[in-house]
């Protein structure tokens, strides 16, 4: 576009209007008489729009800010439930001052990335991954790093390499005690731009920004709805395998492990797995067909090393069902009756794969240990409502 060109409205609505056909042709065929299905991919869609509006808004490479990046809002690329993702996007070899207060949640990593999968529609690997908690971390909290490709001349405190393709800074939070945890507070800011101020954008940055939005949100929308299609075409049903994320932006000391399910109502899937004697961090997680997270909020439909229970012989075994098998350890699939199970482990001296079989719901209890943790209708209640209240604690705008 000339610096005189406007990007008008009816430019976006046209250029969106395409993305419902290719929704529909990315969804598996088997589902395409699934009226809820494919109303669940108008949500997905919008999912997409809504992320891209975002960066649309308020992006300024040489005034940056971090945004949301995924969320249970911003459901794509299916979003572990203990993370918060917040990004910004910055100019390749600025120098740039983030400060704030670290918080206490198990971890918070900031990933260097470059190019921006959002804008080439290809996955890369992170450029560098930087650990929070290696930084000098005050009594309060507080913490203060300076990102740029050297260090400033004079300058003793803490400072991390900004490698020469990086163009986005994402930051994954990771917590598991929710709402009981304190949240990170922080901010960035470039030290080497042209002035301070921000000032009014030019056309020519409005009318570029707002034409990115049809082509990042269908990067956004349309990366994943068949990724558990392709998990069945491998015969990954009601089973699991190691998947390796390092080239799609994933933590690199971190292993995943992920498959199909599909169940009746009548019926369960129990996982075991022995726990590592050392890791720093494990999860399960469930999503739908369209790999859209499960909505964990008002659902357990995700556990982790804080909230699950592990039993007396160092196992861990969790029930996955559409109903309350009466268990501690249950994964809800919330109405879903096919979808994928997704599992990570991090910084841990072993990767083992959880097992799973499936069975009768009514036969759960015969297939675990007399000491298994259960649970009342009652108490499953009161336990999801003060889940919802905690997740809600969490900062994720």
């Amino acid at each position: 576009m000339t610096d005189m060109a406007i990007y008008e409205w009816e430019q976006l609505l046209d250029q969106l209007r395409p993305l419902g056909q290719q929704m529909r042709d990315r969804i598996p065929p088997r589902l395409h008489d699934d009226a809820q299905v494919m109303q669940e991919a108008m949500r997905l869609l919008l999912a997409g729009v809504l992320r891209t509006a975002n960066d649309a808004i308020m992006h300024d490479r040489s005034h940056p800010m971090f945004v949301p990046e995924l969320n249970i809002c911003q459901n794509i690329f299916q979003p572990n439930a203990d993370t918060i993702y917040k990004a910004a996007l910055i100019e390749k070899g600025g120098t740039y001052r983030i400060r704030g207060d670290r918080g206490t949640t198990r971890m918070m990593i900031l990933a260097q990335l470059g190019p921006d999968t959002l804008r080439t529609g290809q996955h890369h690997p992170a450029q560098d991954a930087n650990d929070f908690d290696d930084l000098a971390i005050g009594a309060d909290g507080g913490f203060d790093v300076i990102l740029s490709p050297a260090r400033p001349d004079g300058y003793s405190g803490d400072w991390w390499e900004l490698k020469p393709d990086t163009e986005k800074l994402m930051v994954r939070i990771v917590g598991c005690d929710w709402g009981v945890e304190r949240e990170p507070r922080f901010g960035i800011v470039r030290l080497d731009a042209e002035r301070a101020a921000k000032g009014r954008p030019t056309l020519a940055q409005l009318a570029h920004r707002f034409a990115e939005i049809p082509t990042t949100a269908a990067v956004c929308a349309l990366a994943f709805p068949d990724k558990v299609q392709k998990l069945r075409d491998e015969g990954l049903v009601n089973t699991l395998k190691v998947v390796d994320f390092s080239q799609m932006t994933g933590l690199a000391r971190q292993s995943y492990y992920e498959g199909a399910y599909d169940l009746a109502e009548d019926e369960a899937l129990i996982t075991e797995v022995r726990i590592p004697a050392d890791v720093a961090y494990w999860s399960l997680i469930l999503t739908n067909e369209l790999y859209e997270t499960t909505d964990w909020y008002h659902n357990q439909s995700s556990l982790n090393d804080a909230q699950a229970v592990v039993d007396g012989d160092g196992i861990f075994r969790a029930v996955i069902s559409a109903r309350d098998p009466g268990v501690h350890n249950w994964l809800d699939t919330a109405g879903y009756a096919s979808g994928a199970v997704q599992g990570r482990w991090f910084n841990s001296d072993a990767r083992p794969t959880p097992t799973m079989r499936k069975v009768k719901l009514a036969e759960v209890r015969e297939h675990l240990p007399a000491d298994t943790m259960l649970v009342t209708p009652q108490a499953r209640d009161a336990a999801i409502r003060e889940r919802t209240l905690r997740a809600q604690m969490r900062v994720i705008w």
